[in-house]
């Protein structure tokens, strides 16, 4: 089978460009399973059901978040009820939502992880421990995906190591530039550090770049609006055994 993974996708921008190139590249492509990170698809940050409804309705199957996903209320009662969005199993657990899903695709059950980094973050429970809680309960799952939400490259790393052998791929969200590391670990679990974005080419992640720059110089409060012009899609597609639930191949994909 083949899953697509897809960056952070920001504002009604990138949900636009999505909308405009998601169902044909997954008609070209042979995509069973379409997971996309929507915790900036908002405008002006966070998700609401809108933006998440707008995604599934553009072809997207199922939804992880991040850092930004309780700063809308309106959304909270959909994290509650919906069996197809899920935010980072490492926050309280008395926050609205779960922090992992099974997706039955009838031939194979798929299971999510959403987790989020402790380095250079808001401080949240350890990820490492919270995992090792989760996996006994997807022990009917031949595929797991790990989401890892983090900003440090070393802490995304290490978890992609601690998990290797145990889920199918590990690959990480939140800094949204892609990097060029994408490999199947010694054990056989995928991996790489972020997938990137999907929104605006020319910005800081996804923010009109004379903003971001009047910000790192003056350090005054500011409006980070998105940025205008052509957008991008960037993500992965792991092809997976559907008997082991290994990946034979994983592809980095950009669609401009």
């Amino acid at each position: 089978m083949n899953i697509l993974v897809i960056g952070d996708v920001v504002s009604s921008k990138g949900c636009e460009f999505l909308r405009s190139a998601l169902p044909s590249f997954k008609r070209v492509k042979g995509i069973d399973l379409c997971i996309a990170n929507g915790e900036n698809s908002a405008v002006g940050n966070g998700i609401t059901p809108f933006s998440a409804q707008y995604l599934f309705d553009s072809g997207v199957d199922f939804l992880t978040t991040g850092n930004h996903v309780f700063r809308r209320r309106e959304i909270y009662d959909m994290l509650d009820e919906s069996d197809y969005i899920i935010r980072p199993a490492n926050f309280n657990k008395n926050n609205p939502g779960k922090g992992y899903a099974v997706i039955d695709m009838g031939f194979v059950r798929v299971g999510v992880i959403n987790l989020m980094g402790n380095v250079y973050m808001d401080r949240c429970d350890n990820p490492f421990a919270v995992v090792d809680e989760i996996l006994p309960k997807l022990s009917d799952c031949r595929v797991i995906l790990v989401d890892f939400h983090a900003e440090a490259t070393a802490e995304k790393k290490a978890l992609g190591y601690y998990l290797d052998g145990r889920v199918s791929a590990v690959y990480g969200t939140h800094t949204h530039v892609m990097t060029a590391d994408a490999t199947i670990m010694p054990k056989g679990t995928a991996f790489i550090t972020d997938i990137g974005m999907t929104g605006p080419k020319v910005s800081v992640l996804g923010v009109k770049p004379e903003i971001s720059i009047e910000w790192l110089k003056t350090s005054m409060p500011a409006r980070f609006d998105t940025a205008e012009g052509d957008c991008m899609m960037k993500g992965c597609i792991f092809e997976i055994e559907n008997k082991t639930g290994k990946v034979i191949n994983i592809e980095p994909v950009t669609i401009e």
